[in-house]
């Protein structure tokens, strides 16, 4: 019976002490005067998230009861748990410290904790500030993209962190200098062949290292003939035709002359197409392959072409991109004339 009796008298002591210690919290009672470093809890405790902070509060043997709330929810009373976390144990109860320990810290654990003590029936508080960092994490990013030259394109990266994270944007490659955004959001007015490949976003703010994602960006242009090559070979020898178009989506080749379509197993031709080069192979030159022939790019936003000559030893042919040109020089355009007309 006796027990029961101090157990009673106990928690309603304890009941009494707690509900002034809150009281006190509400109504922002501060140390007494003379007191001022007792009770006296740390400075803001800086944790992140997944850690475990500790809270610690320096006491005397003045101290009769003790205890740490968090908000208006008591969390421990002396050795007694009252919050019903896992998460929160008892690391110290000693006459000269109390601290307990909030383990795999979370954002919603942020915010005021109270130590709380009682002397001479006075209860007094001290108070500490948790503060819960966030790594940064981006969260929404666009997805990679194609898109035809000139047009305008809006990139999206959203990140979340504590404190808020940085977010920049940058584009990979040789010729890009530096950050091109430092915002959430990068637009390009007209964009250029120049401006595609990948464009990477960081997100940063000290907590951990930058998290960073990449979106690729592909402008599609209709071909551009960068090299026509024409060749002079002798008779009976091996003579290649090239023609290099840069294009995206890479160029589909076709070759003429005469305005026929020089199709592949041609007997003694062969067509040999790699995604940015075309080559007419001609194994045994006849006098009969001489002549002109035209090199047609194309790809789903248009077409170029390029004339190119196959000459015998002595001529000279030039030919530059998107213009079809008779070549060789002028002073050996009779005997050229003479040798078709003698052909035939």
């Amino acid at each position: 019976m006796k027990t029961i009796q101090a157990k009673m008298h106990n928690s309603i002591s304890w009941a009494i002490f707690t509900g002034l210690a809150a009281l006190c919290l509400f109504q922002g009672v501060p140390v007494r005067s003379g007191d001022a470093t007792f009770p006296k809890a740390m400075d803001n405790v800086t944790v992140r998230q997944g850690e475990s902070a500790t809270l610690r509060c320096t006491i005397d043997n003045r101290v009769t009861r003790v205890a740490w709330l968090n908000r208006s929810t008591i969390l421990y009373a002396g050795n007694d748990k009252w919050c019903l976390d896992p998460r929160v144990v008892l690391l110290s109860n000693t006459q000269t410290q109390y601290s307990i320990e909030i383990q795999n810290v979370d954002v919603y654990d942020e915010g005021p904790y109270t130590c709380s003590v009682q002397t001479d029936n006075h209860p007094k508080t001290s108070r500490v500030h948790l503060i819960v960092q966030v790594s940064p994490k981006i969260v929404e990013i666009s997805s990679d993209i194609s898109i035809n030259e000139g047009n305008n394109i809006s990139l999206t990266c959203i990140a979340t962190g504590r404190p808020e994270p940085t977010v920049t944007w940058r584009h990979i490659s040789p010729k890009a200098v530096g950050f091109v955004s430092e915002d959430e959001y990068l637009e390009i007015q007209g964009i250029t062949r120049e401006q595609s490949g990948d464009y990477e976003c960081s997100a940063s703010n000290d907590v951990a290292a930058p998290v960073v994602r990449r979106v690729k960006v592909t402008v599609n242009y209709p071909p551009y003939i960068s090299e026509a090559k024409g060749t002079g070979v002798p008779v009976g020898q091996k003579g290649t035709l090239q023609c290099e178009a840069s294009a995206v989506p890479s160029a589909e080749f076709q070759w003429f002359k005469d305005d026929k379509r020089l199709v592949e197993g041609k007997k003694g031709v062969k067509v040999e197409n790699r995604p940015f080069l075309s080559k007419l192979i001609f194994f045994n030159v006849s006098e009969h392959d001489y002549g002109n022939y035209t090199c047609v790019a194309s790809n789903k936003l248009g077409h170029t072409n390029a004339s190119i000559m196959l000459f015998g030893p002595g001529a000279v042919s030039e030919v530059n991109n998107g213009t079809s040109r008779r070549a060789g020089c002028i002073w050996l355009l009779p005997l050229l004339v003479l040798h078709l007309l003698l052909k035939f």
